[in-house]
């Protein structure tokens, strides 16, 4: 398959920051960074390495300056993190991060729980970041993560209408991108499809990408639909971790490993190196003792015969095949 027949999609790993900051342990912060290079090293392009918020709030998070500076030192890694609020998008920018996300709830009940600002605070709140960076930094790119943009816990139902008619205030604000997220793991198939589909009609070049959780089992057949519908750019966390610690119940990224896999085997590129990703869990089992790690191609490995989107040949011996047992 040449260059120009294989899709690329861009996998955005967000383990470093919605992965540790779900979780009570406190991960060291020169395990974090020896993570952050293995990741980067596997050949993720683009790794959300941490959130500027209050130490007080999120202790996982009080080492994040030192995150970023030695995530910038990696050569040709897009260095990506997410801040709340005016003050951590300042102190985010001043970092020299390269992208800023900014969590935008759909429903007022989310907003209130998770960043103490109704949405409509938050759009005015998004407006000034914009104009921040417009006026003082304005190589770094922002895109507006609309949260509960599938269903809420605390609210529940939430119509396309709705997390529509957000997606188009971010738009109107001035972000670069506007991406969608089942925070609290409440998306199907058919919805996800239907949903990017109307956000790329209406947003154009502004739509972006996906950010799924695993909650209820769905996460892959919506990467498949959100595949389907165009979207490029998929988020997933190492090890399944994390998820949202103000939606009840909403815990568990999807899997790196098992997204790089999948996306592979359909003939999409991805540029990782699937041996080295899972090679990387190692750090977090040894810094994380007391932290459940999910997935499945770590226990099964790659199939018999495997070959990566470009043609590469798995870097590590893959199995045999069905030795025990009657297979069926």
């Amino acid at each position: 398959m040449d260059n120009l027949s294989r899709p690329v999609v861009l996998v955005s790993e967000v383990g470093p920051r919605d992965g540790l900051q779900s979780i009570k342990s406190v991960m060291p912060t020169a395990a974090k960074l020896r993570w952050i290079s293995a990741l980067a090293a596997a050949g993720l392009k683009e790794i959300e390495v941490g959130s500027f918020v209050p130490a007080r709030l999120l202790p996982q998070m009080a080492d994040i300056r030192e995150v970023v500076a030695h995530a910038l030192t990696i050569p040709g890694l897009h260095v990506a993190v997410l801040a709340p609020n005016l003050r951590g998008s300042q102190s985010a920018f001043e970092a020299g991060v390269h992208k800023l996300t900014l969590p935008v709830s759909v429903t007022n009940e989310h907003s209130m729980a998770n960043i103490r600002k109704t949405t409509e605070q938050m759009i005015e709140e998004v407006r000034a970041i914009v104009a921040l960076r417009n006026a003082q930094f304005p190589g770094v790119q922002i895109e507006a993560g609309v949260s509960v943009a599938f269903g809420c816990t605390i609210a529940g139902t939430v119509s396309d209408d709705q997390t529509m008619r957000m997606c188009l205030a971010m738009a109107e604000c001035g972000v670069d991108e506007v991406g969608l997220s089942d925070t609290s793991g409440y998306a199907n198939p058919a919805q996800v499809r239907r949903l990017f589909r109307r956000l790329q009609t209406e947003l154009g070049s502004k739509a972006g990408g996906a950010h799924f959780h695993n909650t209820r089992g769905q996460g892959l057949a919506n990467v498949v639909a959100a595949l389907e519908a165009g979207v490029a750019t998929i988020d997933a966390s190492q090890a399944g971790l994390g998820g949202c610690p103000y939606a009840p119940g909403a815990t568990g990224n999807i899997v790196t490993e098992d997204l790089a896999f999948l996306l592979e085997a359909m003939g999409y590129d991805t540029g990782i190196d699937i041996d080295a990703l899972v090679a990387a869990r190692s750090i977090l089992a040894e810094a994380l003792p007391s932290e459940a790690l999910y997935g499945h191609v770590q226990d099964a490995g790659l199939p018999k015969g495997f070959r990566y989107a470009d043609g590469r040949a798995p870097s590590a011996p893959q199995p045999e095949g069905c030795l025990l047992g009657v297979a069926q």
